[in-house]
């Protein structure tokens, strides 16, 4: 048997044939204490390789005097200050106080190697052990707080600890939401007390479901008891509103951290002065969605519940982990907050010119309103939400949440581009290997999303607020092709189509059933409104009058026909409408009037067939073309029976104007 060159012996081993030597490594002569060649440096100051690790993290120090003297409080104070306001924040209301709270991720081993607080109550900074009147197994454990963390920090947690995290080759962090991937409106409840009896919208289209004090306080018990019981909480303390003067603090009190890397995106991130004199929040959230609600509870219909209660300023999220219900949730605390301030809070993307000048844009989903809203010849001040005060319009949030279905880099750059190491991104699907996201799998769920910060947005204008709207545009896309392309609308037009909330889809084509479908959501975002919605129209109104702002109506839908029949407006020709109304060309156009819906609509704007403004020009069918006219006033007419007997204005004339601005038959 051979093998190489080697031949078998008789005991089972090998034996090769001499060859030549291997040649003899020689070197020069060594000079007197000389080293040949010197690699070595200083040994690092660790004896434990725990050591090592520990002094690769830099310790963030307190930078901001805080205490009513204006000296700088130690430490220990600041921490200990920390501390209680999260234990108050997270104590029951059946008992006089909150639990033993600890600052810092009990996994991570402390400088004496263990992982577990071994100080006595009270005697360490990082610790808050508050007196109990009675003692229970909740009692005798610490809750470890992770506070604040950054995107990097987040990751880990996310990356170790929760099924479902990956980081995709862009570098954003992949999430589960679990079972529910969007909003659960039939689940949200308000609570109906001696507050909210009188001030709220209740009823008859309202989107605010009522529930009693006790039920909720069961539901609060239920959420802080199950996030009392975990190992660690995330807490973040952030702002609503980037106008400083009308400025919300709020805290968020989570279990997963892929909820805090949420929230840390969406809220406007405090610096790290403005952190350590946070104080008591303004609103809290406390987000127990692992844990489902008692279904056997009062006012439970299912095992999620989004509970708001606007006295105790607290919202508790149970049975559902999908993001979005946080965000919207604050939302619609501002839509209660702010117009007891004089402000209007407005569901709208916003940008401004490099003149100064701002517009609005309204619509409901697939109307272009974050496309036509996102333009690189404007600053964007926000793509969602809004507030409008005495002084001008501020951005609520301090991120953007974009759809990520079909997402391209050709379609929407700015926000393929933005996705990045910090971005969530929810429910996509990515390559096993390659971690490549597919924006085209609807496996997990079609409502796919990125959250990010706005400064993700290279042309995001920060801090982001501008000067008073110059034209607040509405954007429909009507499927039914008969809304001109643009419209310009005197004020009371503008209140009854805002009110309205207009747009069209398309119904599904498995059945073949290709009739266009009516949606309307009142002022264009009726899920999230607290008042009645005349109330939100008055104030833009008032807003738009005495700012000297233009309305104006969009159709972003068909034109020359129905769905089937017509073709989709071109985007080009919309931008060209969107760029006319920035430039002001369209305010000295020459106009004629419609019927049914009385618009005003341009007969000429350059760049644009003459023909498609005035949609009965562009319908070979006339007679269909007056019947679906007639057809789609009707819907309008009959959804605003809902709004019709609210009276607004001087003995109700606000509502009758707004009424007469309607289709007249």
């Amino acid at each position: 048997m051979s093998a190489g060159n080697g031949s078998a012996n008789g005991d089972g081993g090998f034996s090769f044939p001499k060859g030549p030597a291997i040649p003899k490594i020689t070197t020069g002569a060594k000079r007197d204490n000389e080293i040949c060649h010197d690699d070595s440096g200083p040994t690092v100051k660790a004896t434990t390789l725990d050591e090592l690790h520990s002094l690769q993290k830099k310790r963030s120090a307190p930078t901001t005097p805080i205490n009513q003297s204006g000296a700088a409080f130690s430490e220990e104070e600041r921490q200990k200050i920390q501390l209680q306001s999260i234990s108050a924040s997270l104590a029951s209301l059946t008992r006089e106080s909150g639990p033993k709270v600890v600052r810092g991720d009990p996994a991570e081993k402390k400088a004496d190697g263990s992982t577990t607080p071994a100080y006595a109550h009270g005697q360490h900074p990082s610790i808050f052990s508050p007196a109990l009147g009675a003692v229970s197994d909740s009692s005798l454990k610490f809750t470890h707080v992770l506070y604040n963390l950054s995107p990097a920090e987040l990751y880990e947690q996310a990356i170790k600890y929760e099924k479902g995290s990956f980081i995709t080759s862009n570098g954003a962090l992949a999430t589960l939401s679990g079972a529910k991937t969007g909003r659960a409106p039939r689940d949200k409840r308000v609570v109906r007390d001696a507050t909210t009896e009188d001030e709220l919208w209740w009823g008859k289209g309202s989107p605010n479901i009522e529930m009693d004090e006790h039920t909720f306080t069961v539901n609060r018990e239920r959420a802080v008891d199950y996030l009392n019981s975990l190992e660690k909480v995330f807490v973040n303390d952030q702002f609503l509103n980037w106008d400083p003067e009308n400025r919300i603090k709020v805290r968020i009190v989570s279990a997963r951290a892929y909820h805090s890397l949420f929230m840390h995106n969406m809220c406007i991130r405090p610096t790290p002065e403005e952190l350590e004199s946070f104080g008591t929040p303004d609103f809290t959230i406390y987000n127990a969605g692992q844990f489902p609600c008692n279904r056997y509870t009062h006012y439970m219909t299912s095992s999620t519940s989004v509970d708001l209660n606007l006295s105790r300023r607290e919202m508790v999220i149970l049975g559902t982990q999908y993001a979005g219900e946080m965000k919207k949730g604050l939302f619609s605390v501002m839509h209660y907050l702010m117009p007891k301030r004089r402000i209007l809070s407005l569901h709208s993307g916003c940008n401004m010119g490099k003149d100064g000048d701002v517009a609005l844009f309204f619509g409901l989903s697939g109307t272009g309103k974050t496309t036509l809203s996102t333009d690189h010849n404007r600053y964007l001040i926000g793509d969602d939400e809004h507030c409008w005060t005495e002084t001008g319009v501020s951005n609520i949030e301090g991120g953007c949440y974009a759809k990520c279905i079909d997402l391209s880099r050709e379609k929407e750059p700015d926000i393929w581009n933005a996705i990045k190491f910090g971005t969530v991104l929810e429910n996509v699907v990515f390559d096993e290997h390659t971690r490549e996201v597919d924006y085209s799998d609807k496996s997990v769920t079609e409502n796919t999303r990125a959250a990010y910060p706005i400064e993700f947005i290279p042309n995001a204008k920060i801090p982001c607020v501008g000067p008073h709207p110059k034209n607040v545009i509405l954007l429909a896309c009507d499927a039914f092709g008969v809304l001109p392309p643009v419209s310009k609308l005197n004020l009371a037009q503008t209140m009854y189509h805002f009110i309205s909330g207009y747009t069209a889809l398309v119904a599904g084509t498995e059945d073949g059933i290709k009739e266009p479908t009516a949606t309307f959501s009142a002022c264009f975002g009726a899920a999230f409104i607290m008042l009645h919605p005349t109330k939100y129209a008055a104030m833009l109104a008032e807003k738009m009058k005495t700012q000297g702002a233009t309305g104006w109506l969009v159709n972003t839908g068909w034109s020359g026909g129905s769905y089937g029949v017509g073709n989709r407006i071109k985007l080009a020709y919309t931008r060209k409408i969107i760029d006319a109304i920035h430039s002001g060309i369209l305010l000295n156009a020459s106009y004629k009037k419609t019927d049914i819906f009385g618009f005003e609509i341009p007969t000429e704007i350059e760049g644009i067939p003459s023909e498609i403004l005035d949609p009965v020009n562009s319908w070979s069918n006339k007679k269909a073309h007056n019947e679906t006219l007639l057809k789609l006033g009707g819907l309008f007419k009959k959804n605003f029976e809902t709004f019709a007997n609210h009276k607004i204005g001087v003995d109700g004339k606000l509502t009758e104007e707004i009424l007469a601005a309607g289709p007249i038959f």
